[in-house]
């Protein structure tokens, strides 16, 4: 039995980038950050960083396009997948990147516009609304169209 899966949970590095393979399917790519903390062997506090590179296609990757920004959190959840092309300069490189099967959205990055906000007082909550309330769009959602 073989196994390839990779869950993380962070913040975009920056926006998503949506394209179309020539075939029309949509291609969805961002950078998600996630944070080690850990004590040397001084006992001093140390923190690591590490990048990943997410890719989602079809409609997950347009719903990801759509909803997720820079310094959003985000749940992934899919697999390892190592895709190698030939450089300019002759020589072979390697990326490797998560291909996901599950993108859940978390909190919104700080003076983010809210979906459900109307028009005209974008990013305006209510003063005794709380810090971390998770706004939902306010348009009819189909069943049908939630890639999960």
């Amino acid at each position: 039995m073989y196994l390839n899966k990779a869950f993380i949970i962070g913040n975009l590095t920056r926006d998503p980038e949506l394209k179309a393979l020539p075939s029309g399917t949509k291609v969805c790519s961002f950078a998600v950050a996630t944070n080690r903390y850990y004590k040397d062997k001084d006992g001093n506090r140390q923190d690591a960083s590490e990048f990943h590179n997410i890719v989602a296609f079809a409609k997950l990757g347009e719903l990801s396009a759509q909803y997720l920004k820079k310094g959003s959190q985000v749940y992934v959840e899919g697999r390892l997948q190592t895709r190698s092309w030939e450089g300019k300069d002759g020589e072979k490189k390697y990326r490797t990147e998560i291909i996901a099967d599950t993108v859940q959205f978390g909190n919104r990055p700080t003076g983010a516009p809210s979906a459900a906000a109307p028009a005209g007082k974008k990013g305006a909550e209510a003063p005794d609304a709380p810090a971390d309330k998770i706004d939902y769009p306010s348009e009819e959602i189909n069943p049908d169209d939630i890639p999960f």
